[in-house]
């Protein structure tokens, strides 16, 4: 642990402190897109028609009837096989095991970001450098067509490791620009923002792919133009915080006798065996892991859930999406001020009840019910920020002054470490049974076990074990 590093203290200037905030919020916005379109929207649809379309070419040549169930309908998980050096997997699961591919390489990758971003002095270089990283990546798919999803897949484990790496950047942020009783509303406000951003440039793309033949596309090209405009979006917009945010430590450079890579992993170390001695901050971290996962993992197999096993087309699910985004922008901000009036903690149980009740809804709905499919959306929008925003404003109250960048770190990588149970969970469910209805109801062990954890947390004591003064709700 570094005691030399001076931990930020925001702008003593409310009109200074709002004006980075304002900043602060437009990362959110800024990537939200790369989650509400490539992930959420377009991405595991495109990846499973590209691949599809490689193994109906594969087995063509040996006079396979490629792709089809016994009743003659078509299925992406049921003879329908498609290679990537050596491994054969149903072409109805490749998103599934891609997401879990790029969970697992963030962990090799966050703990690096977290030493250079803990030491150094222009974080937001770091954090201009892996956005357009990633979103370079993600405008690059636009060159992925026909049959080539390893293409598409190697762009998006690229864009979203770059992602995941930004985001301890961005956070560690959060402690410049909030004081400690602002923190809940800061973050939540940030999410609403997120997820507006993402409904309005979510809007503008399925204008464009449901009115592809009035620009001369098909729908494919259309599609790989979304991914095009969500790169850039990503790009252009985080020039905003990186204009306005301020940041308010000093810590000391990267010792020259260490790699980037060794200085990671040992600063790693070294946070978690400070964290031993706040096992407060650990129960909430774990049930955080815990219950995250299995809201990362609703987000990102919801298109395939809908597609695959409900039978709707892509213009149900895309306006379905939008109109979640729409309502997450509102749940984040009224669930942000749900938070001020009666604490975080209890906020974020009962959006983890809510969470159980919507996989359970999702388990029963049947296809073409358009009425309750719809509901089931709306509770998971209304839901979805709130979880999220609040948990990390509450996690940042229970952080040692000055070590930021280290337990963001710490946050970040772990829940990367943790988060590819659900996509595998689901996808090695889905293909063993050849139905995404099991695998969707598994995935609420996830939300009942981290509803227990967080309800062990002392969550004021826990606040003053990290040297704390707790806001007067938490």
């Amino acid at each position: 642990m570094h005691s030399d590093r001076v931990g930020p203290v925001p702008a003593t200037d409310p009109r200074a402190r709002k004006r980075e905030q304002r900043g602060w919020y437009f990362y959110d916005w800024a990537a939200q897109p790369m989650y509400t379109s490539v992930t959420t929207t377009f991405g595991a649809l495109f990846l499973k028609a590209l691949a599809t379309e490689d193994a109906k070419q594969n087995t063509a040549l040996n006079g396979v009837n490629a792709c089809m169930r016994p009743d003659g309908t078509e299925s992406s998980l049921t003879n329908c096989d498609v290679s990537l050096l050596g491994w054969t997997m149903s072409a109805g699961v490749v998103w599934n095991y891609l997401v879990a591919a790029a969970l697992i390489a963030q962990v090799i990758v966050l703990p690096i970001t977290g030493a250079l971003n803990d030491r150094s002095r222009n974080r937001k270089r770091i954090l201009g450098t892996l956005a357009f990283i990633g979103s370079t990546a993600i405008a690059l798919m636009v060159f992925a067509a026909g049959d080539n999803w390893q293409l598409a897949a190697l762009l998006y484990l690229i864009g979203q490791v770059a992602a995941g790496a930004s985001i301890i950047v961005y956070y560690s942020f959060l402690m410049d620009v909030a004081e400690p009783d602002e923190r809940d509303a800061v973050s939540s406000r940030g999410w609403a923002l997120g997820y507006l951003g993402g409904a309005l440039a979510l809007a503008i793309q399925l204008v464009l792919v449901f009115l592809h033949d009035s620009v001369g596309l098909t729908e494919g090209e259309a599609v790989r133009v979304a991914f095009l405009m969500s790169g850039i979006w990503w790009a252009a917009f985080t020039l905003i915080p990186l204009r306005r945010i301020v940041q308010r430590s000093d810590p000391p450079p990267l010792a020259g006798s260490r790699s980037v890579l060794t200085t990671g992993f040992a600063e790693l170390w070294d946070t978690i065996k400070g964290a031993i001695a706040l096992p407060l901050t650990l129960l909430f971290l774990g049930a955080y892991l815990v219950y995250n996962d299995g809201v990362a993992t609703v987000i990102n197999v919801s298109a395939q859930y809908g597609d695959q096993e409900l039978g709707f087309g892509p213009d149900v699910l895309s306006v379905t999406i939008l109109v979640v985004q729409l309502i997450a922008f509102v749940g984040a901000w009224a669930l942000g001020r749900v938070a001020v009036r009666v604490g975080a903690k209890r906020t974020i149980l009962g959006c983890l009840v809510l969470w159980i009740g919507v996989l359970i809804a999702a388990y029963y709905l049947q296809p073409g019910d358009k009425l309750m499919f719809w509901s089931v959306a709306a509770g998971i929008g209304f839901v979805l920020g709130g979880t999220q925003a609040l948990s990390r404003s509450l996690y940042s109250q229970l952080i040692p002054s000055g070590k930021e960048g280290q337990y963001f770190s710490l946050y970040e990588m772990t829940e990367r470490g943790t988060s590819w149970m659900g996509p595998l969970l689901f996808g090695v469910i889905a293909d063993a049974t050849g139905s995404f209805r099991p695998a969707i109801i598994a995935l609420t062990v996830f939300f009942v076990v981290g509803f227990c954890l967080l309800a062990l947390v002392p969550v004021r004591r826990a606040i003053r074990a990290a040297g704390n003064e707790p806001p007067a709700l938490v």
